[in-house]
């Protein structure tokens, strides 16, 4: 084992759900409630069809579920059809600390959640597994800035570690498994660039199912690479082209999971102030808008508001990372929904037009508030109206700031909003009492067939 393989091993290995803090252990039930609430919004969209329909032709009874139905196929192929369907819709956790790489890290939810039902793992073998690959997520990503590759990469080690863990792998199995993970599953940053297809959200999928293969193929007793950081040929020097350690995560509890942000908005995190600032001076009529400005922090301008794509989306998977397509939604229909992307809205004359009239520009105020901590996602919005009157909107620090900590109350109405069409408000209530006691169910098994759609 290199240090690196060596740290991650022994960190899963060692953690036990009784040295884990109070309030890590509450956010694991957040993000497991807030990331089931994302998929059953998503259950329906094309590409969660096509992996479930591919999936129902693998049958495995003694696999795991695909969430939604009864259907059981193998545990790698049910987290890459979980995985996508809890990520389309665009609602689950963000990491966005400064200087990190960012990501999603809720991710790892729905593919370790079948592999604790196919191990018959408890509630609370699932929180541990949980804040393992957290943590794993997120300290790859603070360490890493290459962007020719996608932030997919650490959702494939981290579900692994928290595979791993479940399936009770031995130090040595889990170094196996790690390196099994990190050779061969480096997603390029393609997948998330220029204008986007489906894949966007396929490829967190593809990394959980590579991730819970290795720890089977681990468990199984397959060796992975030697070396996979460290090597001549290993990840460090050219996937990460730099040397990096993870002491930090030595003796520590996680503690990572706590800086993750939950949102409330159907849209990439770095949009998410740009909506919250045009929904203070909405909804207006198209044909008032003479001109608007958006100004937002260095970060939010690189990813989401420049390049010709983000004035002209093809996909809702390009439009929910468009600043201007955002903007122009909301101060025409006065916020963002799951229904701002159909076809009515994306291939809207009206719609377009306010597009051509938005320009995004940085300020260096709000690039200086996202950069301190606490961190503050700021955004102005100004709207000049046919007869030169001047509408500002601002946001950043309020309650609903993707920054600020989102109450209990928060998590339950975002997601009744989700699943109470699908599911009726009996089982909501039913489903979240069970949820909000997730450390008291022995048997992971048990979970699955309450959450039928289907």
């Amino acid at each position: 084992m290199d240090s690196i393989q060596q740290c991650l091993a022994h960190y899963a290995c060692d953690l036990r759900y009784d040295d884990i803090t109070a309030e890590a252990k509450h956010a694991a039930k957040v993000r497991v409630i807030d990331t089931l609430g994302a998929l059953f919004a998503g259950f329906f969209a094309e590409p969660c069809r096509i992996s479930r329909n591919l999936a129902a032709r693998m049958p495995d009874p003694a696999g795991a579920t695909i969430i939604g139905t009864r259907m059981k196929t193998a545990p790698d192929l049910a987290a890459f059809v979980n995985g996508i369907t809890a990520r389309y819709i665009e609602l689950t956790d963000n990491y966005q600390k400064a200087g990190s790489f960012g990501g999603h890290p809720s991710d790892v939810i729905t593919p370790l959640l079948g592999v604790a039902e196919f191990a018959h793992a408890s509630g609370r073998d699932l929180i541990t597994s949980v804040l393992i690959a957290y943590e794993t997520y997120t300290r790859l990503s603070d360490g890493f800035d290459n962007m020719g590759f996608d932030h997919a990469t650490f959702n494939c080690l981290g579900v692994a570690m928290g595979a791993g863990k479940l399936l009770g792998l031995s130090v040595e199995q889990l170094s196996h498994c790690i390196a099994m993970a990190i050779v061969p599953n480096n997603i390029l940053r393609q997948v998330r660039t220029g204008h986007m297809s489906m894949f966007k959200a396929t490829a967190s999928g593809q990394a959980a199912r590579a991730g819970v293969y290795a720890a089977l193929l681990a468990r199984a007793g397959m060796e992975g690479p030697h070396l996979p950081f460290e090597g001549k040929a290993g990840w460090c020097d050219h996937v990460a082209r730099k040397r990096f350690d993870l002491d930090i995560m030595r003796n520590s509890k996680p503690c990572k999971i706590l800086d993750t942000s939950i949102k409330l908005r159907p849209c990439g995190g770095l949009s998410i102030s740009s909506v919250l600032a045009a929904e203070k001076v909405a909804p207006l009529r198209s044909a008032s808008v003479k001109r608007v400005v958006v100004e937002v922090y260095k970060h939010a301008w690189e990813r989401a508001g420049s390049g010709e794509h983000r004035w002209n989306p093809d996909s809702r998977e390009t439009a929910d990372h468009s600043i201007p397509y955002l903007v122009a939604a909301t101060l025409m229909d006065g916020t963002v929904n799951t229904r701002t992307f159909d076809d009515a809205h994306l291939w809207n004359p009206e719609l377009r037009a306010v597009m051509k009239k938005i320009e995004v520009i940085e300020d260096a105020e709000f690039t200086n508030a996202f950069e301190r901590l606490p961190q503050q996602h700021r955004t102005r919005v100004t709207v000049v109206t046919s007869n030169d009157e001047r509408l500002v909107g601002e946001s950043g620090g309020e309650e609903n700031d993707l920054a600020t900590q989102k109450s209990a109350a928060q998590i339950v109405e975002k997601f009744r909003g989700l699943t109470e069409d699908t599911l009726g408000s009996a089982r909501v209530t039913a489903l979240l009492e069970r949820l909000w006691h997730l450390d008291e169910i022995q048997d992971m098994a048990e979970l699955p067939p309450t959450l039928n759609i289907i």
